[in-house]
Order: structure tokens, then C-alpha cells, then sequence
């Protein structure tokens, strides 16, 4: 198994930058597809970006394309998700996932464990 520990949300201006760091415990992170989730008041949880287990290959979700990057560590046992020109409809509580399944998968589904989510915040 492995533990999530998400930080580094908070409140921004919208245009503003925030990087939400992702720490691994448990089992080493390179056994792992890693994925970022939000879910705003309301809606359903819903995907962000994903990484495979070397980090070669990086999926992103329309609404977030060319604003976020998605990186990981895997000697650090650490994911990032680095978001800039940040909106006020990227307000949610952000997730980190790890799944056992194929690269970079986009499917909550697929994903096996889960942080508790840490609070983003855009302000207009």
C-alpha cells in the first residue's frame, strides 16, 4: 500500500500560480501511476492530470492544458502539480492518486488510493 499526504493549496488571485506537492509513503512511488483530481461543491470528482511510473509519459485534461505541469520524484517519493494563470472555476479540493493500472490513466476508477485533498482557492 501506499499513504498520500497532499499540501501546498491555498487562496490565490486568479492569474496567480500555486504548487501542490504530493508525498508518498509505504510502498516506493515507481510502483505507481500517479494522478492529480479535483472535485468542486457540488460536482463530481474529476480528473487533472496523471503521470506514468518513469514520468515519460503526461496526460492533462482540456481545462487545464498549457497551465499545469505534472511532475514526480520518484527517489524524493514526491508529485507536483505546478498550475499557473490560475481561474476562479479551478476552485476545488485537489487530490493525489496512485494507481496500479496502465500509464497516465485519466479514470477515477482506475486509481487505488487517495490523499485527503488539500483546499485551492481562485479569487476574481
Amino acid at each position: 500500500q501506499v499513504q498520500l499526504v497532499e499540501s501546498g493549496g491555498g487562496l490565490v488571485q486568479a492569474g496567480g500560480s500555486l504548487r501542490l506537492s504530493c508525498a508518498t509513503s509505504g510502498r516506493t512511488l515507481s510502483s505507481y501511476t500517479m494522478g492529480w483530481f479535483r472535485q468542486a461543491p457540488g460536482k463530481e470528482r474529476e480528473f487533472v492530470a496523471a503521470i506514468s511510473r518513469s514520468g515519460s509519459t503526461t496526460k492533462y485534461a482540456d481545462s487545464v492544458m498549457s497551465r499545469s505541469t505534472i511532475s514526480r520524484d520518484n527517489a524524493k517519493n514526491t508529485l507536483w502539480l505546478q498550475m499557473d494563470s490560475l481561474k476562479p472555476e479551478d476552485t476545488a479540493v485537489y487530490y493525489c492518486a496512485a494507481s496500479t493500472g496502465g500509464p497516465a490513466t485519466t479514470s477515477v476508477r482506475a486509481y487505488d488510493y487517495w490523499g485527503q485533498g488539500t483546499q485551492v482557492t481562485v479569487s476574481s
